[in-house]
């Protein structure tokens, strides 16, 4: 098969809501109608049937959320899907910002009796900033909530973005009894069932009078004047407005039962972008070019604790990566070759011989790689886009049990590769601080220090207000400026110099009583 022909049969999208609304679930119901799981909610690598696929960490299977960035990939009749399962909490954000940067398209889960909420409403800013095609699943149907009009309207004034209702339910709650699909103006009847898929009714068009028989003649009447309305206030479905980034298309049903899940699937591989073009700081990439070249959007340490190997995921932009080939990684100047590249199914991995635009290789990382790096066959490429941040919560790390320092500082190493939180050594009383942006990271870290790496550790209270990177031309301003306020520098895991201000007030000052230092609040500058 040509490159071009498997390169369009890729689909790699990211699911994205608040927290709650659904989205593991989906994920799950996903992975059921490409035959990747056999029965929802099973984890097949060991005896816990409750817990999704997705969620696989302990701390995850014990919260019932997810804190880090799935990847399974499977196939689909004649298509390749890769789905990135993003944490839904804000206090993971930072996981999923970057995880948009690795997709070419994104569905956002919304919870019909919640509406749009907050973390729905910043994750669409990121697609908007990118133009990221967006299909909108309307969850939880056979639950009270609220009219799918309104929601409608929620979803354009909240998200900023035009919808077209491409199926649409028959009640809700209580009363629900079915989703119409007007993609494919065929009917179907909700049977309330976690673990397999429900019929349909196939009908040629909204008057048939199938549709009485199926679900009564007063509902029937209500779903075509409803069918009447949405044709004429809602502009018919255009697919390059959704590539665009113009227009979502909105399914609604309900992912804990399997319902309206395969209608959204199987319209979503027909219309949504193939692998697209990505921009690289030097050029436009695209994916049918012959050399390859990707780029590092997370790493994640102890995928298998056996081991406390490190997995650094690419994102193939172009080419085709192979096993056992020599390859340039861009930052360092040095090439590698890879033998055990891997594809995944959230932390069930297989070696792979080829991987194509579009796909996500894991690559062992024993500390070579860095998020935002690029990997290419011989060019030097800088992809752009992947972001950084300033911590906005800090504290001291503290080691419980001095005979596992070792431990320790090898856990405390491995977890800020990838990404999460950041660590500062204080140049005045050399002491660990960690920042990061959300209370729950601290809560992760602990847990998974003391169950992956058998170190424990304890916090303690630091009052700080933001960290920012200094640098300066001028030698003598740069000394003058850290003898002020050597008590409150550090330095990062680079060696650079940083300023952790304890104050709005403390920074505004020495900004201005400092003009020639440059203040940075990302660590990419």
């Amino acid at each position: 098969m040509s490159n071009e022909s498997e390169i369009s049969r890729r689909r790699t999208f990211a699911i994205i809501s608040h927290p709650d609304a659904g989205k593991t679930t989906l994920t799950e119901k996903l992975l059921l109608f490409g035959g990747a799981i056999h029965v929802a909610g099973a984890v097949k690598s060991n005896k816990i049937k409750k817990t999704a696929t997705s969620d696989w960490m302990e701390i995850e299977k014990q919260r019932g959320i997810s804190v880090a960035t799935s990847v399974m990939g499977f196939n689909y009749g004649d298509y390749k899907i890769n789905i990135l399962d993003t944490p839904g909490h804000q206090d993971f954000a930072e996981d999923t910002y970057r995880t948009l940067t690795a997709v070419d398209s994104v569905i956002i889960v919304v919870d019909v009796a919640k509406g749009v909420e907050t973390q729905t409403r910043k994750l669409m800013e990121v697609c908007r900033m990118r133009n990221t095609p967006v299909i909108i699943f309307v969850n939880k149907l056979d639950r009270e909530g609220r009219d799918p009009f309104d929601i409608l309207d929620e979803l354009e004034k909240e998200l900023k973005i035009s919808v077209r209702p491409l199926s649409w339910p028959i009640n809700i709650g209580a009363k629900f009894k079915g989703v119409y699909n007007i993609y494919e103006h065929s009917l179907n009847l909700f049977q309330p069932d976690k673990q397999h898929v429900t019929d349909r009714v196939e009908i040629d068009d909204i008057i048939d009078h199938t549709i009485d028989d199926a679900v009564g003649e007063d509902d029937a009447a209500q779903l075509r004047a409803d069918i009447d309305l949405i044709d004429g206030v809602y502009p018919e479905f255009d697919v390059t407005e959704y590539l665009d980034g113009q227009l979502a298309p909105v399914f609604f049903g309900s992912a804990l039962n399997t319902f309206g899940v395969k209608e959204l699937l199987d319209c979503f591989v027909r219309i949504a972008p193939s692998p697209r073009a990505v921009q690289a700081e030097e050029r436009i990439v695209t994916p049918t070019e012959e050399p390859f070249s990707g780029f590092v959007f997370k790493i994640h340490a102890n995928m298998d604790p056996n081991h406390r190997s490190c997995i650094a995921f690419v994102k193939v932009c172009s080419g085709v990566f192979r096993r056992n080939e020599t390859y340039k990684h861009v930052r360092s100047g040095k090439t590698y070759r890879f033998s055990a590249p891997t594809a995944f199914m959230a932390q069930k991995k297989e070696i792979i011989d080829e991987v194509y635009p579009g796909d996500i290789v894991g690559l062992p990382d024993n500390g070579i790689f860095k998020i935002g790096d690029t990997i290419t066959e011989s060019e030097d490429l800088h992809f752009k886009g992947l972001p950084s941040f300033s911590p906005e919560m800090f504290k001291y790390i503290e080691n419980t049990d001095p005979m596992k320092t070792k431990q320790l500082n090898k856990g405390i190493e491995q977890l800020m590769d990838e990404g999460v939180a950041q660590l500062f050594v204080n140049q005045f009383n050399n002491r660990k601080i960690i920042g990061t942006v959300g209370q729950l990271q601290f809560e992760v870290i602990q847990y998974r220090l003391l169950h992956e790496y058998g170190a424990q550790c304890r916090w303690e209270p630091i009052n700080l207000y933001k960290a920012c990177w200094i640098e300066s031309e001028d030698e003598d301003a740069m000394s003058a400026f850290k003898k002020r306020i050597y008590q409150f520098m550090a330095v990062d895991r680079e060696g650079r110099d940083v300023f952790l201000a304890d104050s709005n007030y403390v920074l505004q000052m020495a900004q201005q009583d400092f003009p020639k230092i440059r203040f940075h609040f990302t660590s990419e500058f």
